[in-house]
């Protein structure tokens, strides 16, 4: 196995953020409960630290964000919680993500630059399918990937298997991915992620890219 120096060296990785938009962990987010604990726990603060880290290190940065169609084409209603979605849209007239609407901007903390790049997503759970994901990653040079976001639930796993079963490594950065209950997704981490991918702290990530750039 690699080293962790050798794992997220710049040349060949790209940060990937999952749905950190405002009208996801925001005020607006169809989940109550997920604002909270993204709040609680500082995933936000912790995902722009690394940002900084890894562009002045030479990384890529992509989100993965959702931008759905005001009137909900192209949605499948296909399990319990899009029917929240589609039930939450026939009572006040729009999603938090729609197109146009203020919750689709990334949130305020990841200091988003414009060598960062945006794929978005209308339809579906994760970001890899039915988008171009894959393909920007592989044409920046990427073998590694490294996940932040939301949800441990959901997203994150569901990112995490599709890179995997892609052919990328993984890298799942510990205190910058939240799950709900919190204890349900540490629960997911140490028993589900850990068998997919390589789980780090910011700061052990952080210190991996500060050597790859230290000239001595």
């Amino acid at each position: 196995m690699p080293t962790l120096d050798q794992l997220v060296a710049p040349a060949h990785t790209t940060i990937v953020t999952m749905e950190l938009q405002k009208g996801i962990v925001g005020d607006e987010a169809l989940l109550p409960v997920l604002p909270l604990v993204v709040e609680e726990t500082g995933i936000l603060r912790v995902a722009g630290k690394v940002l900084g880290a890894g562009r002045a290190a030479g990384a890529k940065v992509v989100h993965a964000t959702m931008r759905e169609r005001p009137d909900g084409a192209g949605q499948a209603v296909n399990c319990r919680i899009f029917a929240m979605a589609e039930k939450r849209r026939a009572e006040v007239g729009y999603s938090p993500t729609d197109q146009g609407r203020s919750g689709c901007e990334l949130v305020d903390e990841l200091g988003v630059q414009p060598s960062d790049i945006e794929v978005p997503r209308m339809h579906g759970m994760t970001p890899f399918t039915g988008t171009e994901l894959d393909a920007v990653v592989r044409n920046l040079g990427t073998r590694t990937i490294v996940l932040m976001g939301v949800s441990l639930n959901l997203g994150i796993m569901g990112a995490a298997l599709s890179a995997l079963d892609l052919g990328y490594q993984v890298v799942v950065v510990r205190d910058a991915v939240v799950g709900i209950p919190v204890e349900y997704g540490e629960s997911i981490l140490q028993n589900s992620i850990a068998m997919i991918a390589t789980i780090v702290t910011s700061d052990e990530l952080v210190t991996a890219w500060a050597s790859a750039s230290d000239p001595s």
